[in-house]
């Protein structure tokens, strides 16, 4: 799996660039800077981007602005964004397009080697992750609005691992029920949600998601 890999802290980008290759990535560009991003994301070609939000010069979302016209002239190219905290305005830009393939995890996760591989990986594939804080948050904001009063704490606790893109199986393990018992749960989800059900995981996490936004 190639990689094109941009953050502005040395540190930080030399251990994630070994913890890639550790793990059978090829980094084929680690940058600093924004304009060095979009070049490296046109010109390198690569399977997935892994991208700090905030880069050089602007300091501002400038990484995920190069990300994102990158993608405008590479559609589908999968993007996972690290951030220093939840920014609801830069997840529900990522998740503008609809299309998947894009994710968004904050910095301290990337301490965990298992998780943030994952999340590569699954982004890589066209999954779409989101960090769990800021699943929380648009819970959050949901049920501010009355809109999940409906769902009982299981179910909640089924939804968010839905919205962080996991399938019914990992979420049975994670939960310890039963397959079906999940797909109950999810169904009665849906049903309350009045979302369509549907059998492709990642068109059901941006339903899920793009409820969550409303």
């Amino acid at each position: 799996m190639r990689v094109v890999l941009a953050e502005d802290l040395f540190l930080l980008r030399d251990g994630l660039t070994r913890t890639l290759r550790e793990h059978g990535c090829e980094v084929v560009a680690s940058v600093d800077n924004g304009p060095s991003l979009l070049r490296a994301l046109l010109e390198d070609r690569p399977d997935v981007a892994v991208v700090d939000i905030r880069l050089p010069p602007t300091f501002t979302d400038e990484g995920l602005q190069a990300a994102l016209e990158a993608r405008r002239r590479r559609p589908g190219l999968p993007i996972l964004v690290l951030s220093q905290y939840v920014d609801q305005l830069y997840a529900n830009e990522l998740l503008a397009g609809g299309d998947g393939a894009v994710g968004y995890l904050l910095k301290d996760r990337v301490t965990n080697t298992e998780q943030f591989i994952d999340a590569v990986r699954r982004v890589a594939a066209g999954g779409t992750v989101m960090d769990p804080q800021v699943i929380t948050k648009l819970l959050s904001r949901s049920r501010a609005r009355g809109m999940i009063d409906s769902l009982t704490p299981r179910e909640l606790d089924v939804l968010e691992m839905m919205a962080e893109g996991r399938s019914n199986v990992a979420i049975a393990v994670a939960l310890h029920f039963s397959e079906s018992a999940v797909a109950k749960h999810t169904a009665s989800i849906f049903g309350k949600l009045q979302i369509a059900p549907s059998t492709d995981d990642n068109r059901r996490v941006l339903a899920v998601l793009a409820y969550l936004k409303r």
